[in-house]
């Protein structure tokens, strides 16, 4: 039997809401040397009926008899694969038309890229709109955001079947939630990672998704990630690093604190410094880097002020001098000060009322 040049990888789980519209996506490829293997997690729906009924013969459908979780299903995916690219794909996401065409023909002049992404847009409700991610990016930005937040969309990307193989296992089943960021960090040592920046996905925003549903699960997860990739900058403060970066950057939650802020502030130095120190940049990527890198902290700031947990003094006392205001100005930021103070006045207001 000849084999594909992908295989798409999912698994699924009282999906039958929403699998038709995933696997339809896939049906309207314009590259279609592929095969799905989709591993059903011993769903209480309908999910195997509607998948038993789906006509496109390149689906292979595996019904497991006892439930395991999503790791374990796509790691079972993975092992089927025949493909020499592994394509990720959740039971509930989109993709556009050129995906595979457009992420193939990348990989194919890239030998060195091991894994490629790609932009997404957000669908929530009825509306699509653009993601949050950054809209430019280059395979060292990429590199560089995987040690502060999630920078891809699992559903987004395609692996090379050779480099995954190396990596044992597949997606670890003890980092739940965040087994894909921890897929990123593993598999960058194998090669570059990189991401087209056109979308090439709709990812699907509902309260019936697993980041909404199991977030403090995927937050603790995601900090285990990054301590041990801090580990050689902080060594036993590695944790506590990375507890923070996840807390603020991660989750976007606002600074409790000036001192809070500034430790804030003093781990993304150490962590850049580290970082220009071991890899390969150029004035580009410098740039991209330290713009990046700005945005995130000048939003912690303008979410503080907000919230009325630091004064202006206190942002503009404990930025570092290279991240300076990163796209907001200081207009911004008093703006968000009196955004503040207004709610204390309110809080105050309330509780004497």
């Amino acid at each position: 039997m000849t084999k594909p040049v992908i295989s798409v990888i999912m698994a699924a789980y009282n999906g039958a809401a929403l699998i038709r519209e995933t696997l339809a996506s896939l049906s309207a490829q314009t590259f279609g040397d592929f095969e799905v293997i989709v591993v059903d997690d011993r769903s209480t729906d309908d999910t195997l009926a509607v998948l038993a009924a789906w006509p496109d013969p390149r689906v292979r459908v595996i019904a497991l008899a006892e439930n395991g979780g999503p790791v374990r299903a796509r790691n079972r995916a993975f092992a089927e694969a025949r493909g020499r690219y592994i394509a990720a794909l959740d039971q509930d996401d989109l993709c556009r038309p050129e995906r595979f065409a457009r992420q193939v023909a990348y990989l194919d002049v890239h030998p060195d890229c091991v894994l490629i992404g790609s932009a997404t847009a957000v669908l929530e409700d009825v509306a699509v709109g653009p993601s949050a991610y950054p809209v430019h990016t280059t395979p060292a930005l990429l590199r560089w955001l995987t040690m502060i937040e999630n920078p891809l969309v699992w559903s987004s990307v395609m692996i090379r079947a050779a480099a995954a193989r190396a990596l044992d296992p597949f997606t670890r089943p003890d980092i739940l939630y965040a087994e894909d960021f921890d897929l990123y960090h593993r598999i960058a040592a194998i090669g570059e990672i990189a991401r087209l920046d056109d979308d090439l996905l709709v990812y699907r925003r509902h309260a019936g998704g697993a980041s909404q549903r199991y977030e403090t699960i995927m937050l603790a997860s995601a900090t285990r990630v990054l301590a041990e990739a801090y580990t050689p900058v902080f060594a036993d403060k590695a944790t506590d690093a990375a507890a923070c970066v996840v807390h603020h950057l991660m989750h976007r939650q606002p600074a409790a604190d000036r001192a809070t802020l500034a430790r804030l502030g003093q781990a993304l130095v150490r962590l850049q410094e580290a970082h220009f120190m071991g890899h390969a940049c150029d004035a580009n990527d410098v740039r991209l880097i330290r713009w990046e890198t700005a945005r995130r902290w000048s939003a912690v700031s303008r979410a503080s002020l907000r919230e009325g947990t630091i004064t202006l003094p206190d942002a503009l006392a404990v930025r570092p001098p290279h991240l300076g205001l990163g796209h907001a100005g200081i207009d911004e930021l008093v703006w968000a000060r009196l955004i503040g103070r207004a709610r204390g006045l309110r809080r105050r207001y309330t509780f004497a009322a």
